[in-house]
């Protein structure tokens, strides 16, 4: 598995196709609150798995905060290590950039996996897009 800072339109429209059958189709959020307003603030990462995109997400600094959001791997390579790496490159980069505090907006069920991962609740849960979440926080 390769996770990579998108680069060019083909791999934001790669990444962008991986969320949708995430979050659109699987989670029936609407393509208006999934594709938004900070996508072009945002840098993107994408994942693949022997040259197919399985894996994607995408971070922004926000109040003082490096924000991790949209992490999401295809069905079919769930359990297999693929979200650990997407959050392990991504992780990475908030650490080029000097960034030492990361915060999510996770959803229920995934709390133990951002645990897992360092993460701590911070928050109440809270609805987005109509599924439970509650924020995490994680110094790197």
């Amino acid at each position: 598995m390769t996770v990579k800072v998108v680069e060019n339109q083909t791999e934001l429209e790669e990444a962008y196709s991986v969320r949708k059958k995430v979050f659109i189709d699987e989670q029936n959020v609407p393509l208006e609150e999934e594709i938004d307003q900070f996508e072009d603030e945002a840098t993107h990462f994408i994942m693949y798995h022997d040259g197919s995109p399985i894996g994607a997400g995408r971070f922004r600094f926000v109040d003082g905060y490096g924000k991790v959001e949209r992490i999401c791997v295809l069905k079919e390579v769930r359990k297999t290590g693929a979200g650990k790496a997407i959050m392990n490159g991504i992780e990475n980069y908030a650490r080029e950039l000097e960034i030492h505090k990361l915060k999510l907006n996770a959803q229920t069920h995934a709390i133990p996996f951002y645990a897992g991962l360092g993460y701590e609740v911070v928050s109440e849960e809270f609805l987005d897009a109509g599924i439970p979440h509650k924020t995490m926080i994680k110094k790197i």
